[in-house]
């Protein structure tokens, strides 16, 4: 299922890439449902560290216009 199960050095394309996998996983007819536990939770947690990887980008570009506008 995941190529890694830590996200310390994922880049955020690398985490798009493996939730896009696992969506198309989890719509496989052929599903093993004893794994659909362990997709969710790895989604999650790559959603989750997508999310902080906006927000700090978000952070940083406001960041440098605050300064142009000085």
């Amino acid at each position: 299922m995941a190529k890694t199960n830590t996200t310390e050095s994922i880049t955020y394309a690398q985490a798009v890439a493996e939730i896009e996998d696992i969506l198309e996983k989890m719509n496989d007819a052929e599903l093993d449902i004893d794994q659909l536990g362990a997709y969710v939770e790895r989604a999650t947690t790559l959603i989750t560290l997508c999310k902080e990887k906006l927000l700090k980008a978000q952070k940083q570009v406001e960041k440098v216009m605050k300064s142009d506008e000085a």
